[in-house]
């Protein structure tokens, strides 16, 4: 799939692609930091139907939105021969006592036997984290482990 990436003098980029239905989607990063969520009309890529500003939080977690579940699904299509082995997406939180702090203080894997295989943050995966990885809230951990592990670390990342 193409995406067209067209500079806007004075404001940014705009970076978009076609749909099946012609419509295009795209964002614009606007050089002042600001963001837009953009469909354009389907006879006339120039007009657009609706924009949406999006804070650099919300353009985060929508990209996790939309990165994760494939990495997830893949996990899970691999993980279908093993019994109790199951991958959860958990997120961290604004209010998480991890936000700001390694992967490695939340100890998750001594604590729950969870595996944290990724960690998608704004859209892109960072394979295999290492303990001094830093969580930031808006990151989606994603990880393999029994439900009732699962279920622990999802609670850890809550609450402590």
């Amino acid at each position: 799939m193409n995406v067209d990436v067209t500079p806007l003098p004075g404001i940014g980029v705009r970076k978009e692609f076609v749909l099946r239905n012609g419509r295009r989607i795209g964002v614009i990063s606007h050089r002042d930091g600001q963001i837009e969520l953009i469909l354009s009309k389907a006879d006339d890529p120039d007009a657009c139907v609706a924009e949406l500003p999006l804070t650099p939080e919300e353009a985060t977690v929508l990209a996790n939105l939309l990165g994760a579940p494939q990495l997830v699904a893949q996990l899970n299509d691999e993980h279908r021969d093993l019994p109790g082995i199951h991958t959860k997406q958990l997120p961290v939180k604004t209010n998480s006592p991890f936000d700001g702090r390694t992967l490695g203080d939340t100890a998750l894997r001594t604590r729950t036997q969870v595996s944290v295989v990724a960690v998608m943050r704004a859209g892109q995966a960072h394979p295999s984290p290492t303990p001094d990885f830093t969580l930031t809230a808006g990151d989606l951990l994603v990880t393999v482990g029994t439900a009732e592990g699962l279920e622990n670390a999802f609670k850890i990342l809550t609450h402590g």
